[in-house]
C-alpha cells in the first residue's frame, strides 16, 4: 500500500474510534446518574485497576500503548462524569456567589496594607495595583492579613513569588490560615543596591541589613564580600531607613534605588541582583471573594494521597480539560512524613466551560483543597 492508501484505512478506523468515543462519553451521564443516586464517588479505582488489567492482557505487545490510552480514556470519562455529579462543593458555591455579582472594573483607590516603610517595592505595587490607593504600612505579613481582617484596611498587598529566589512560603501559609481571596497580581522588576550612610566605603561595610528575599536575590554579590555579616531584616526600605538612621559608619543596606533619596544614603554598589531578570509577583488580598471582569488566572492550594500517580491523577484531570499549569511547586508539610503540598496556577477563569466541575473534581478527591481566587495578573 502506499501512503494515501494507508491514511485511507487510518481515516476510516478514526471515524469508527469517534463514533465508539462519543457512545462512550455519552453513557457518563447514566452513570453520574447512578452514583447520585447511591451517593458512590466518581474515582473507582478497584473499577479502574480491573479495566486496565483486562486491556492490558489483550494487548500484548503493545500493552504500553495501551496501558495510556486507556488510562487517557478513564480519565476523560471521570471528568464527564463530574459534570453531571450533584453533591454539593464550597468552590461551587463560592463561584456561584462571587459570579452572581461579577465586578466590572477592578477600583483605582481603596485603602490597603503593605509591609515596610516608604520607597519599599511593595509601596510600589501598591502604587501600580491601586494607583490613588490609601496605603498604610504594617511590620510584617502576618499584620498585612490582620489589617485586612479587622476592616481597617479592605485590600492587602504582599510578595508572593520571586523570579529568582521562588515563592514566598509564609504568604501562602497566611492564605492559608486566613482563608482570603486574591483578587489582583501584578509582576515588579527588582533591582537591589548596596546602600550606606554619606562617606562610607564599601571596605568600610561589616554588616549588610536587608529581606532575606533579597539577600538570596544578591548571593552572586554577598559572596564576593571578605569579612561582612549578612544579616536579615524585615523589609528592604526598613533596612534602608534604619542604616540612615544609625551613628554607625559600618553598616549597609540592599535596598531600591528610590531609597537612597528617601534616606538620604549613598549607592556604594547598583544593580546587584543576580539575574538581570529579577521580577517579584504581587499579589492584591480581600477579606471577601470578589472576581473581576477579565480574570483569567486561578491559584490553588492541594495535597493528594501519598500514594503512587497521586499527583499524575490531577494533572489528568487538568489536561482532561486542556488547563494550562503556568505554576506547580511542591512546599513539605509540616509534621508529616515526605507529605507535600502543591501550589498551582493556571490559566483559565470559572466561568470557562468545564473549569467549574473540575475544581468540583479536585476538591472532592483531594485531602486539601483551598480555592485561593480567580483573577487578573496586571
Amino acid at each position: 500500500m502506499n501512503i494515501d492508501e494507508i491514511r485511507t484505512k487510518i481515516d476510516a478506523i478514526d471515524s469508527d474510534m469517534l463514533n465508539l468515543f462519543l457512545q462512550r462519553m455519552d453513557l457518563m451521564s447514566s452513570v453520574a446518574d447512578y452514583k447520585n443516586t447511591h451517593n458512590l464517588p466518581v474515582v473507582d479505582r478497584a473499577r479502574e485497576r480491573e479495566v486496565l488489567a483486562k486491556i492490558m492482557d489483550r494487548a500484548g505487545d503493545m500493552e504500553e500503548y495501551a496501558f495510556y490510552f486507556f488510562s487517557k480514556l478513564i480519565s476523560l470519562a471521570c471528568a464527564r462524569q463530574n459534570e453531571f455529579i450533584d453533591k454539593p462543593t464550597k468552590v461551587r458555591a463560592l463561584a456561584e456567589r462571587v459570579t452572581a455579582k461579577l465586578q466590572d472594573v477592578f477600583p483605582k483607590t481603596g485603602t490597603v496594607a503593605c509591609q515596610g516603610v516608604e520607597g519599599s517595592n511593595a509601596q510600589a505595587a501598591c502604587d501600580k495595583l491601586l494607583p490613588r490607593g490609601r496605603i498604610m504600612y504594617v511590620k510584617s505579613f502576618k499584620a498585612v492579613f490582620e489589617a485586612v481582617k479587622s476592616g481597617l484596611c479592605k485590600y492587602g498587598v504582599l510578595p508572593i513569588e520571586n523570579s529568582s529566589n521562588g515563592s514566598i512560603r509564609a504568604v501562602y501559609e497566611l492564605l492559608l490560615e486566613y482563608q482570603f481571596s486574591i483578587v489582583r497580581c501584578t509582576d515588579l522588576f527588582i533591582r537591589h543596591e548596596l546602600l550606606a550612610k554619606p562617606g562610607t566605603k564599601l571596605e568600610d561595610i561589616r554588616q549588610i541589613y536587608s529581606h532575606p528575599q533579597a539577600l538570596g536575590q544578591c548571593s552572586d554579590f554577598l559572596s564576593s564580600l571578605k569579612g561582612v555579616e549578612v544579616l536579615p531584616y524585615s523589609n528592604t526600605a526598613s533596612a534602608a531607613k534604619m542604616v540612615s538612621e544609625s551613628s554607625e559608619q559600618s553598616i549597609a543596606a540592599i535596598s531600591a534605588p528610590e531609597c537612597a533619596r528617601l534616606y538620604g544614603l549613598n549607592c556604594l554598589r547598583d544593580d546587584i541582583q543576580d539575574s538581570d531578570n529579577n521580577y517579584t509577583r504581587f499579589i492584591c488580598i480581600s477579606k471577601e471573594p470578589v472576581i473581576y471582569a477579565g480574570s483569567n488566572r486561578i491559584s490553588l492550594i492541594l495535597a493528594c494521597s501519598n500514594t503512587p500517580g497521586a499527583l499524575n491523577d490531577i494533572l489528568s484531570k487538568l489536561s482532561a480539560h486542556g488547563v494550562n499549569m503556568s505554576k506547580l511547586e511542591s512546599c513539605p508539610v509540616t509534621g508529616r512524613h515526605f507529605e507535600f503540598m502543591f501550589f498551582l496556577e493556571l490559566d483559565a477563569s470559572v466561568q470557562d466551560p468545564g473549569i467549574l466541575p473540575m475544581l468540583e473534581d479536585l476538591e472532592r478527591t483531594c485531602p486539601t483543597f483551598t480555592f485561593l481566587g480567580n483573577y487578573a495578573l496586571v
